[in-house]
């Protein structure tokens, strides 16, 4: 059975077999959007809802609430790669990520978690997408950048700044966010997703 959105979502209901894609990245972003307001242990079923799909639909596309949150996580890492693709300058790259990992403040606890007694792959998983994440910005550091001092300098920094995106209200933590990065003497440009 498909639920409809709720209202004020711009989320489609499923459609069948050639939905698929769209169903995924629907619950990815309403994943996104209800972890951000609600934290990691916000109920599959207001995902489902705020995608506009059933719950069968979710449980299709991901197992379990691991998967979900990786799916997320997968997708914020795509984005930050695609902007260092496509921007010339640190500033802007960093501004993705600062929109990242201020709409997905909730997943800084699993980006840095042990997985001790959960038998999840997520830490792993999380080391190779921090590894993109810092290949994508790497690419992008010049010379003598306050960033460049050491060779783990980089995500030291994105870590610090992580750390620093706490609290309710996605313009506080952004305001947290940039004057982390202010502390540390680096320049950000606009704070907003990669639309490119």
């Amino acid at each position: 059975m498909t639920q409809q959105p709720m209202s004020g979502s711009r989320r489609p209901a499923s459609g069948g077999p050639k939905a698929a894609a769209r169903n995924r990245a629907a619950l990815v972003a309403a994943a996104r959007e209800v972890y951000a307001e609600q934290g990691l242990d916000a109920p599959l079923s207001a995902i489902a809802r705020r995608a506009g799909v059933g719950q069968g639909v979710l449980y299709r596309h991901f197992p379990d609430r691991a998967a979900v949150a990786t799916a997320v996580l997968e997708e914020n890492v795509r984005q930050i790669e695609r902007a260092a693709r496509e921007y010339a300058d640190l500033a802007a790259v960093l501004g993705v990520l600062t929109w990242h990992l201020t709409e997905s403040a909730a997943f800084i606890s699993v980006l840095h978690a042990d997985g001790a007694g959960s038998g999840s792959a997520a830490p792993a998983y999380a080391v190779a997408l921090s590894r993109r994440v810092e290949r994508a910005l790497l690419s992008h550091l010049p010379e003598g950048h306050p960033l460049a001092a050491g060779p783990d300098d980089l995500m030291i920094a994105v870590g610090m700044v992580s750390g620093a995106v706490t609290g309710p209200g996605r313009d506080r933590r952004e305001r947290r966010a940039r004057a982390a990065w202010r502390l540390l003497g680096v320049e950000v440009g606009p704070v907003r997703p990669f639309t490119g």
